[in-house]
C-alpha cells in the first residue's frame, strides 16, 4: 500500500524540504486509520497532486498542504474532538516549520468539512477534502481487512488444535 513518491521526480521535489523535515517524520510514529499518519498524508497529497494536476490547478500548494493537512500529534481521548480541532492544530505545526501561502493554509484548516467548521475557500481545498475522505476509507477498510484476516488465521489454529 506504499506509494514511491521517489519515481515521480516533479511530485518529490515538491514536497522533499517537508519530507525531509525531523519533526514531519514525526508523524511515522502516530497511528492512523490502522496504520500511521505519515503515510496517510503522502497518499493524500499523492493523489490531490495527480488531481489538481489533470485540471491544471495549483498543484504545488496542493501537494503540499495535502502532505500537511493532519501535521499534529495530540491524542484527544474525545474522538469529535479530534476531528473538529485537528485541521487547527495542523495548520499551526505547519506554520512553525514552514512558510504557508494563505491558499496552503486554506487547504490543512478546511480539509475536515462539513465535520469542522471552515469552508474551503478554494477548488484545491476541496479537493484535498475530498482525497482525504476517500483515501481514509480505503485505509480503515484495509486495515480492518488485515485485523479480521489475522483473527481467522488465529481461530483456525484453535480449531486444528483442538481437533488433534
Amino acid at each position: 500500500m506504499q506509494i514511491d513518491i521517489t519515481s515521480n521526480k516533479e511530485f518529490y521535489s515538491l514536497i522533499r524540504s517537508i519530507l525531509e523535515n525531523e519533526n514531519f517524520n514525526q508523524l511515522k510514529k502516530v497511528t492512523h486509520h490502522g496504520l500511521n499518519r505519515y503515510d496517510h498524508s503522502v497518499r493524500v497529497a499523492y493523489y490531490s497532486y495527480l488531481i489538481t494536476k489533470f485540471f491544471h490547478l495549483n498543484y504545488q500548494a496542493t501537494s503540499r498542504a495535502g502532505l500537511l493537512h493532519d501535521y499534529f500529534f495530540d491524542d484527544f481521548a474525545n474522538k469529535y474532538l479530534s476531528l473538529v480541532k485537528h485541521p487547527i492544530l495542523a495548520v499551526e505545526n505547519a506554520k512553525k516549520d514552514f512558510s504557508l501561502s494563505p491558499m496552503e493554509e486554506d487547504i490543512i484548516a478546511s480539509h475536515m468539512f462539513p465535520i469542522a467548521p471552515t469552508v474551503p475557500k478554494y477548488i484545491e481545498s476541496w479537493i484535498v477534502d475530498l482525497v482525504d475522505d476517500v483515501v481514509s476509507i480505503f485505509e480503515k477498510a484495509y486495515s480492518i481487512r488485515h485485523q479480521l484476516s489475522a483473527a481467522c488465521n488465529f481461530l483456525l489454529l484453535i480449531i486444528i488444535n483442538s481437533i488433534k
